[in-house]
């Protein structure tokens, strides 16, 4: 029987992971989490064998999760779910140790299919995440503006680009505002931009958001 932990901080999500596995005989969601502090204070009670992992999560993000349990748990393998597609953080997902990468809008039987895949010793990839993945390959001194950036400075970046005032994202990290814009002028600094105008440009150039 496949042990799956999952995280995320929203209790749907959570119920509807429950339901799509419930469905499987070889496998159940054992744990759940809402959040880093959770989400390793259960890794240390029991085995697991898969993570499932939101990226976006109060507090200590998904990506910034994802690396400390590389360094604690490497040998538990993590499978990313996320509402942002391939082009915004399945790259980064990958480099920090994800064995797969998957929308949370993916039919459940993809979802079902990674999980065992993962388990059993592979990587779940789709095709439009293995072609960036080769493109590094390919061009390995290749760099962009937004390269530069920390998991944290990226995902508030993403959210700024995507129209979302200081307060919303605020709230949604469980930050304080001023730590918001501290963050945004740390971005424009670094990415060599001027405003969220020029931001929100870059983004959907680089097609690092949805539109």
């Amino acid at each position: 029987m496949i042990k799956i932990l999952v995280a995320d901080d929203h209790a749907i999500v959570r119920e509807g992971l429950k339901q799509i596995v419930a469905e499987e005989t070889d496998m159940r969601v054992a744990g759940e989490a809402s959040n880093a502090n959770e989400l390793f204070g259960l890794i240390e009670q029991e085995g697991w064998d898969i993570v499932v992992l939101d990226i976006n999560m109060p507090g200590k993000s998904g990506l910034e999760a994802l690396k400390e349990m590389k360094t604690l748990y490497p040998k538990i393998p993590v499978l990313i779910l996320s509402m942002f597609g391939e082009d915004q953080y399945g790259l980064r997902a990958i480099k920090a140790g994800a064995s797969g990468y998957l929308k949370k809008v993916s039919v459940p039987t993809e979802l079902v299919s990674a999980i065992r895949k993962i388990v059993n010793g592979g990587k779940y990839i789709n095709l439009s995440l293995a072609e960036k993945l080769a493109d590094i390959v390919d061009k390995p001194n290749r760099e962009f503006p937004h390269d530069s950036l920390s998991d944290r400075e990226y995902q508030i970046m993403c959210f700024i680009a995507s129209g979302k005032s200081a307060e919303e994202i605020a709230d949604d990290l469980a930050l304080s505002i001023n730590t918001v814009y501290t963050y945004r002028n740390r971005i424009l600094e670094k990415m060599h931009l001027k405003s969220n105008v020029e931001l929100t440009q870059y983004a959907i150039q680089n097609k690092l958001i949805e539109i």
